[in-house]
């Protein structure tokens, strides 16, 4: 046992080095001003033209909410949104369809092949749909960004990446994940991550001069650069083959020179600045994730680049791929020090002879100490980034979700390794393991500020005073805090359901009397367009669960809802149900 302590002693304290390294320039350099615009200079930037481009493959239930809240919350005009999608995969070419209706900065791109491919080969399409479109009369596009299916995009992200797209080539916006409640730690462990690596490790690097590894979604490139790219590789702005062509973009954009930007985190509102999304939130769903990161980032950015490059090129390499060794090491390093300390414990408490001890040099022991040392320094800045965005009592219990994390990354590196091994002995390609998402519905008081209908103060008051049984938008309304037009686009939004009443053209009288008088009274709902395989339905409250069960019961279509408001929902039970006078 002892004999095993040695070399991984020995790798701990080489790992420890470099982590303590990047803490320390983190605490000197973490003070330095970012020259960040004033909200009038954002204002008054020319709007310069954006393409976003949003790669799908079974995102059917989540992609339609997904544009209408982010079409709605963003605070900028000159852009469109590229969808891309597969042939085979008909429930999302039909709801982006949908949401094409819907906005007409909404462009469906079907791909050319049945899916799925990878991702970067859909967003490869994806480029080349952008550059017919313009052939065909459309302005230039003189930046291009890259989303996912389960991004909530912030109001001010184009306008930050407008702005900063001047002087960089690639802009990165920072990437967190929402808060989840804290017994689920594979999600947890996820906001640790991202929290230390947002916080501290990316504006280390940048400060040192490391090359940005793109984060895949809140990224904007030059068009300039792009095209330089797809010059170089045949036309390919992504690598069809890379499981993460955002890594392989951000080194092949600074080996090529151009400048890069990480935006640091800033609060608006006491919300962090950045794309918000959830993350896989049990253990399967992370390892299969996670493994797709180790392949694509260690194990093909080895196989593509090597160790190439040079000393600084040398060292990001070492900082990228050193997991495969540290992930399989770690729960090792777990149990061995279970085991010492149970075997120390049991020790003080007998006065027997604790075997271990008596096994380990002198010099063993002090190597085991520094390297105790430095994890709880680590493990200590971990958390201190963690609590900056999520809050204190979420954090203490990083250091718990750290020993899952072992145990998930363990599993993800040697899934990883299996693949890659695999893909290679049968000279076959990487399959493009996706993530299944889930899209998250915001907080009715967070809408409203994001809409900049109330500030972030009077929501806090009414919450504290809110009567029982009376629900926040009724209440602000009632306050005239918010008028009742944008307390239902905040509900809209929320819900994911479109707003407004519907023309009187599109109103079916024989539809008005789908359902039974005593569903429309109790439910306050009036159908009022059939169409095949489908009812459209108006209410003046969002659809609870309940209502939704019901009313399904009641038809064999498919229900699709419409938020009016309340006197716009009279006026048409008056109109299209007499009898209801």
């Amino acid at each position: 046992m002892a004999a095993c302590l040695v070399p991984l002693a020995i790798w701990i304290v080489l790992s420890g080095l470099d982590d303590l390294f990047i803490d320390l320039v983190f605490l000197f350099v973490r003070r330095r001003p970012f020259p960040w615009p004033s909200d009038s200079e954002l204002e008054q930037a020319p709007e310069r033209r954006i393409a976003v481009l949003v790669p799908l493959w079974r995102e059917h239930r989540v992609i339609g909410q997904m544009l209408d809240h982010n079409l709605a919350a963003i605070r900028y005009t000159n852009y469109d949104v590229f969808v891309g999608v597969y042939p085979n995969d008909p429930p999302t070419v039909q709801a982006v369809a949908e949401a094409a209706a819907r906005h007409e900065r909404v462009h469906l791109v079907l791909g050319p092949r049945d899916g799925p491919t990878s991702k970067g080969d859909c967003l490869n399409w994806l480029y080349r749909r952008v550059q017919e479109h313009e052939n065909h009369g459309g302005a230039r596009f003189e930046i291009v960004m890259t989303h996912d299916a389960e991004d909530v995009i912030h109001p001010e992200s184009l306008r930050l990446i407008n702005w900063f797209s001047r002087d960089y080539a690639m802009v990165q916006m920072p990437v967190l994940p929402l808060a989840t409640p804290g017994h689920e730690i594979t999600h947890g462990l996820y906001c640790d991550e991202f929290a230390e690596f947002q916080t501290k490790d990316i504006p280390v690097r940048q400060r040192l001069g490391g090359f940005l590894p793109a984060n895949g979604v809140g990224t904007g490139f030059a068009r300039p650069a792009l095209e330089r790219l797809a010059a170089n590789h045949e036309g390919r702005v992504f690598d069809p083959g890379c499981l993460t062509e955002d890594y392989e973009n951000g080194f092949r954009l600074h080996s090529l020179g151009y400048r890069q930007v990480f935006l640091p985190l800033r609060f608006e509102n006491r919300e962090p600045v950045a794309t918000r999304e959830y993350f896989p939130r049990n253990r399967r769903a992370a390892t299969r994730q996670r493994s797709r990161w180790v392949a694509g980032i260690a194990l093909q950015g080895w196989q593509n680049h090597g160790w190439r490059g040079g000393w600084r090129q040398l060292y990001w390499f070492w900082r990228d791929r050193k997991g495969l060794v540290g992930n399989l090491l770690a729960p090792v390093a777990n149990l061995m020090l279970a085991y010492g300390a149970a075997g120390y414990l049991a020790h003080a408490a007998s006065g027997k002879p604790w075997q271990l001890g008596s096994q380990i040099p002198g010099w063993v022991s002090r190597l085991c100490a520094a390297t105790l040392w430095m994890a709880l320094t680590q493990i200590a800045l971990r958390v201190y980034c963690s609590g900056s965005i999520y809050g204190w009592r979420f954090a203490a219990a990083g250091p718990a979700r750290q020993l899952w994390g072992n145990v998930v990354n363990f599993a993800a590196t040697l899934a990883a390794i299996r693949q890659f091994a695999a893909a290679r002995l049968r000279r076959q390609s990487l399959d493009w393991r996706k993530t299944d998402h889930v899209y998250p519905r915001p907080r009715l008081g967070e809408l409203l500020v994001r809409l900049r209908a109330l500030p972030i103060a009077e929501v806090e008051e009414a919450l504290r005073t809110l009567p029982k049984g009376v629900r926040l938008g009724e209440y602000l309304v009632q306050m005239g805090k918010v008028s009742e037009e944008s307390l239902y686009q905040a509900l809209s939004l929320q819900s994911g359901i479109p707003v407004g009443a519907p023309a009187g053209a599109e109103v079916d009288r024989l539809a008005a009397r789908s359902f039974p008088a005593d569903a429309v009274r109790r439910w306050k709902v009036l159908p009022y367009r059939m169409e095949t395989g489908r009812l459209h339905v108006v209410t003046a409250d969002v659809p609870s669960p309940e209502m939704a069960r019901a009313l399904a019961g009641l038809s064999d279509s498919e229900i699709r809802f419409r938020l009016v408001r309340p006197r716009e929902f009279e006026e048409l039970a008056q109109e299209y149900l007499p009898c209801e006078r």
